[in-house]
């Protein structure tokens, strides 16, 4: 038989000489990602099952990113849980201390834990982030990762795969960010439930790690269950920095099956943004242009890499942000954090008028920073926004890519980044 990438990672996990789509399986785990979801609700869950033990301390990477520094007495006492369970069960990789991390989706790769043929669950949607580096990985919840810290193992589907072929190269101006909300602004956000996403093409191998990250981050928006991209020059040279860690490289059968093609050249895609209140409600810049922000905010895990401070710092440089505008910018890691700091790049949003905070999920999640009020509305660069995301649920949250939040930011109005480059 001839297999997809997910097909051939899942059939390796699970011991079965044959797999075919819509096939229930049992799969071994390599590594699981816990945030504050460990001490919010699966230490609850796990308590509940009375075992007194984790299955592979070695294989959990726990870390808190989305409430850092805790700003109220709960979120204290959630991260006060989720250390304790820590402790108890003697986690390896536990990074629940050390709060000047960043968030975990850029940690984790930056710490060589994702590699190419890996099977990575972890207790947050985006974890489909790690498919950037030739590996599955996709979010579960809190009694599946109760599953999971007790055997080390976790139940899939077979997905029916997506081929997305892309060639061609980015333009001036224009992100992965805009490709991936054109992809899922075309495909919907339930066209590909539970579907893996593979990316195909020349393309697809001119975009940075940075950018693959931020399409395997979003595949999620579309309903996929998986995000994967194929091995190349570019992941070899990122990981001979991260890991001394030997692995192998999957590329699908020359014949493998997929239940549907897309073809995209990326010379083509122009900047657009996610409207509220839906990640596929998706317009051209052309058509909301003009229309008044009161917030940009660049960063979460999505879009707070270097490739994205580098190109709103470009931007910013020299002027200075809409006097009716608030920008926020948060790091995703705080090796990015010094690495712009080194670069100049933190200096130049200060400058522009920007906060710059340290790296949490901030304002991604409305938690404790630059949370939306009444009738705000906020261009940002995260990957959702729902109706009271960010705030109030009056609050309007315009997803788009850091060159446009950038761009918005300097004219106090949604703003095409070309004009501004």
């Amino acid at each position: 038989m001839s297999y997809t990438i997910a097909e051939k990672i899942l059939k390796e996990h699970s011991n079965l000489k044959e797999i075919s789509p819509g096939q229930f399986i049992n799969s071994d785990i390599d590594l699981i990602m816990v945030h504050e979801q460990l001490g919010g609700r699966v230490h609850i869950e796990y308590e509940k099952l009375g075992i007194d033990y984790v299955w592979d301390p070695d294989k959990i990477f726990f870390i808190l990113d989305h409430w850092v520094p805790p700003p109220t007495i709960s979120s204290a006492r959630m991260h006060q849980d989720a250390r304790k369970f820590a402790e108890k069960y003697k986690f390896t990789n536990n990074y629940g201390y050390q709060l000047d991390k960043g968030i975990c989706h850029q940690v984790l790769p930056e710490m060589g834990f994702a590699r190419p043929g890996m099977l990575i669950v972890g207790s947050d949607s985006h974890t489909t982030t790690y498919g950037a580096f030739n590996c599955l990985s996709t979010g579960i919840g809190a009694t599946d990762v109760s599953v999971v810290f007790a055997t080390g193992k976790m139940w899939f589907k077979v997905p029916e795969s997506f081929k997305i072929n892309l060639s061609g190269t980015l333009d001036k101006g224009v992100m992965s960010k805009d490709f991936i909300l054109t992809l899922i602004g075309d495909i919907s956000t339930k066209g590909a439930i539970y579907k893996s996403l593979e990316f195909h093409g020349n393309g697809a191998q001119r975009l940075s790690i940075d950018s693959r990250m931020t399409v395997a981050n979003m595949v999620v928006e579309a309903g996929a269950k998986f995000g994967v991209f194929l091995p190349d020059k570019k992941l070899k040279d990122w990981l001979e920095k991260r890991t001394e860690k030997q692995y192998s490289k999957v590329l699908p059968d020359e014949d493998a099956e997929y239940e549907k093609e897309f073809h995209y050249n990326l010379s083509e895609i122009t900047p657009v943004v996610a409207k509220p209140s839906n990640p596929g409600n998706i317009a051209n810049i052309e058509d909301v242009e003009g229309y008044k922000i009161d917030q940009a905010f660049l960063g979460s895990c999505t879009n707070g890499r270097m490739e994205d401070l580098r190109i709103a710092a470009k931007i910013l440089n020299g002027k200075k942000i809409n006097s009716n505008t608030r920008m926020i910018v948060t790091p995703a890691s705080k090796e990015i954090y010094l690495h712009a700091l080194r670069e100049g790049l933190i200096e130049t949003f200060l400058s522009a008028g920007a906060v710059v905070t340290n790296s949490t999920c901030g304002a991604c999640i409305g938690g404790h920073l630059g949370v939306l009020g009444p009738k705000d509305v906020c261009i940002s660069s995260t990957n959702r926004n729902f109706i009271g995301r960010m705030g109030d649920p009056s609050s309007e949250v315009f997803l788009a890519s850091p060159a446009t939040v950038a761009a918005s930011a300097l004219n106090g109005k949604i703003t095409d980044p070309r004009e501004v480059l």
